[in-house]
């Protein structure tokens, strides 16, 4: 690769390593710059690296995929370098691999569980990309430019390689497996190894599945269809359209688009979350109760947290269940999951759903102006940044985030 080379090394509570190996990138790679992504630590692996000579990006915890993104951010331009932060060995050949993605390949095993998580990812990467992958874990990987791009931002926690590999394959890059005499820190077969390679099992599948990139850039794991599959067919429905609207959606942004547009995913939800309503309620009121809240919902769904504790607030009193609104709430507040469009129409149905029980005619048709009122407030202008100017919204809306 002859770009201009950044190196990017993601670390959490490495202190007692990160000097030396950044001093090792340092000596071996002189003009690259070096780029420490601090995850978090609750050691001195920031202070460390520093010293080291390298540039450190101090952050709030939100895993190796995130830290990687912001650091790949604050690079400039041209090829890249990402190496784990208690690596030791030679990575120079991985940068003369011979490919657009250049992943390093352990000569020697050292350590590790059953090959559960292995080989779960290997198997992923081939049904996904039609590659076959040796080493579909290593964090050591040299990216061209046009890899970068296709790869950039990568997927949440310890997913990011296997999706990195996929992205790769998947826009007709060559991905190389390049063996090298490299060590790091092995996990053993006890509780601490056991519990890090759960993690890399469960954000490998997350990785796998539909993603979406947030506010900040970020790329995060869509679990809205979480929402659709623990409340019955009718909110299943719902999270489904929801859904194909976070898989094709085009630029299109409110009604009036959408209708400008034709045959959008907007005007699927237009028509079909409301007909389901209808379908399980048998009234019109029914079918307008749940079409303006699911879109109200997604109106909400700016900013993490923001859609989930409004869903919360107003569950209370219809009597709509919690429990995954619970569950899912600090995985959004802290950037680690997206509801995505599935998600928050589904919140918003279950919310219209239950207001069909819980009040009378009357009050059905109260709440439907009240909800018809904010969907042409939405419309018109940002209901999220009314929140953000109101002292008392504004201080709940940000409570919890990172």
């Amino acid at each position: 690769m002859d770009d201009p080379l950044t190196i990017l090394v993601p670390a959490r509570d490495e202190e007692h390593v990160i000097g030396t190996t950044v001093a090792t990138l340092r000596r071996t790679f002189p003009d690259a710059e070096v780029i420490v992504a601090d995850d978090g630590s609750r050691d001195g692996t920031a202070d460390a690296a520093e010293a080291a000579g390298a540039i450190v990006l101090r952050l709030p915890r939100r895993g190796k995929g995130q830290a990687l993104s912001a650091a790949e951010r604050a690079a400039p331009p041209g090829a890249l370098l990402l190496c784990d932060a208690d690596l030791s060995g030679e990575l120079g050949p991985l940068l003369d691999g011979g490919g657009d993605l250049n992943v390093a390949a352990f000569a020697k095993r050292e350590g590790g569980g059953f090959g559960l998580a292995k080989r779960v990812a290997r198997a992923l990467i081939g049904v996904l990309a039609g590659f076959e992958a040796r080493e579909p874990l290593s964090g050591q990987r040299a990216l061209s430019p046009a890899a970068r791009r296709a790869c950039f931002p990568v997927a949440a926690g310890f997913g990011c390689e296997v999706r990195m590999t996929i992205d790769a394959a998947r826009s007709h890059l060559s991905v190389r497996e390049v063996e090298l005499p490299l060590r790091h820190r092995p996990t053993g077969r006890n509780l601490r190894g056991f519990v890090h390679r759960g993690k890399q099992l469960r954000d490998t599948l997350y990785a796998c599945g539909p993603l979406g990139v947030n506010f900040r850039g970020l790329r995060v794991p869509l679990v809205g269809w979480k929402v659709g599959v623990t409340n019955g067919p009718a909110v299943a429905a719902v999270a489904a359209i929801g859904a194909a609207d976070d898989v094709w959606s085009g630029p299109e942004r409110g009604f009036r688009a959408h209708l400008v547009s034709g045959r959008t995913t907007g005007i699927l939800k237009l028509v079909g979350i409301p007909a389901v309503g209808l379908v399980a309620t048998r009234k019109l009121s029914g079918a307008l109760l749940v079409g303006l809240a699911a879109n109200a919902l997604n109106q909400l769904d700016t900013r993490p947290g923001r859609a989930l504790k409004a869903y919360l607030a107003a569950a209370v009193p219809l009597d709509a269940p919690v429990g995954v609104a619970v569950l899912l709430l600090p995985y959004d507040l802290r950037e680690m999951a997206m509801l995505g469009d599935a998600g928050s129409n589904a919140l918003g149905a279950l919310l219209g759903l239950n207001s069909v029980k819980r009040f009378t005619g009357r009050g059905q048709w109260v709440a439907i102006g009240a909800l018809a009122g904010l969907n042409i407030i939405g419309e018109r202008t940002s209901i999220g940044a009314w929140i953000e100017r109101t002292p008392g919204l504004a201080w709940v809306d940000r409570l919890g985030r990172s």
